[in-house]
């Protein structure tokens, strides 16, 4: 199934790059809904790199989702930057989630596209993702209107 949702970040193309790039803003933004634990000896660095990591998933920090692949790559051109996570997990056969940073007009745009597969469970979890990724956007809008300011969004 597929989902797109989108936002207009109130802030500049570079600084929602620089933002993105970095795994704080994904758990900061995805909490109080999911909290990411590295797992497996995962370490996770200041900024992502094109490779895998192993999180554990907690909803609401306390209920356990199980084992997440979160495989990262990039793709950049001019005034668009594009984050891909092509992960999976016992639960979940595809999660292919793509973020895509525009800049047209002064703005700036955030999409997040996502194609997942979960057998059975796939309309379950399509809601559930609707429902995260509506949650995650007003947390980056939050986050942006904050000046990136972690403490205070």
């Amino acid at each position: 199934m597929h989902l797109e949702l989108d936002s207009r970040l109130p802030c500049s193309f570079e600084q929602a790059v620089a933002e993105v790039k970095q795994p704080r803003l994904l758990f900061h933004i995805a909490r109080p809904m999911v909290h990411f634990a590295p797992c497996d000896g995962t370490v996770i660095p200041k900024q992502w790199r094109e490779r895998s990591y192993w999180f554990q998933l907690k909803l609401f920090g306390v209920l356990p989702f199980g084992k997440q692949a979160v495989r990262i790559s990039f793709a950049e051109r001019p005034g668009c930057f594009v984050v891909r996570d092509n992960g999976f997990s016992a639960l979940i056969r595809q999660w292919d989630h793509t973020i895509t940073i525009t800049e047209s007009n002064g703005e700036v745009l955030y999409r997040d596209q996502l194609d997942l597969e979960a057998g059975i469970l796939t309309p379950f979890i399509w809601l559930f993702a609707r429902v995260f990724y509506g949650h995650r956007q007003a947390r980056w809008r939050k986050l942006a209107q904050a000046g990136f300011d972690y403490d205070k969004a």
